[in-house]
């Protein structure tokens, strides 16, 4: 099959009507000559009708996306000076990226650093201490089975989860008492 022959994308029938709208522009083609060839350029499926369409145009191709045929004996060319400033492009922005990420990284790290020094300066130099009024949720916990103790398992049960009861009310009132001082 001729290279010619092969279908083409919206891509290059894009660029063709790009092509066509500049030659427009530049006054090669009045206005129905333009809408008549962008009908047949977005009619068109191979590259061969593409380049029908402008090939009366002047330009260094006869279209875009269509190409003349290599020979068959020839090994494909390679552009090594393109891929390699497409490469060092690539590169250059992946660095710029990486020093994006690098540079919004610290300024979140610094952020946070200034967040907990006011709060720190807020909260008395304690950030991680919490300012509770009232006993702490296990003395609760610890009430609700010592009632259920004294419900099913007697008097026995219910003395020994009292005595824990006190004694974690103690502890948590001295714990306050020394540790929550303003």
């Amino acid at each position: 099959m001729d290279s010619h022959d092969l279908r083409i994308g919206d891509a290059e029938r894009e660029q063709t009507m790009a092509v066509l709208r500049e030659h427009f522009a530049q006054g090669r083609l009045t206005h129905e000559e333009l809408d008549e060839r962008l009908d047949q350029t977005l009619a068109s499926k191979t590259a061969r009708d593409l380049a029908k369409v402008t090939a009366d145009l002047p330009g260094p191709q006869p279209a875009p996306g269509y190409r003349e045929p290599a020979p068959h004996y020839d090994a494909p060319r390679y552009d090594m000076d393109g891929w390699r400033e497409a490469m060092s492009a690539h590169h250059r922005q992946m660095q710029s990226m990486h020093q994006a990420h690098h540079d919004m990284r610290h300024s979140m790290h610094q952020a946070r650093r200034e967040m907990r020094r006011q709060w720190r300066e807020q909260r008395g130099n304690h950030p991680w201490r919490h300012h509770h009024r009232g006993p702490h949720p296990f003395l609760g916990v610890l009430f609700v089975f010592m009632v259920l103790g004294l419900i099913f398992g007697g008097f026995g049960i219910f003395k020994a989860l009292l005595v824990v009861w006190l004694g974690a009310m103690l502890f948590s009132l001295i714990h306050r008492r020394f540790h929550y001082r303003r």
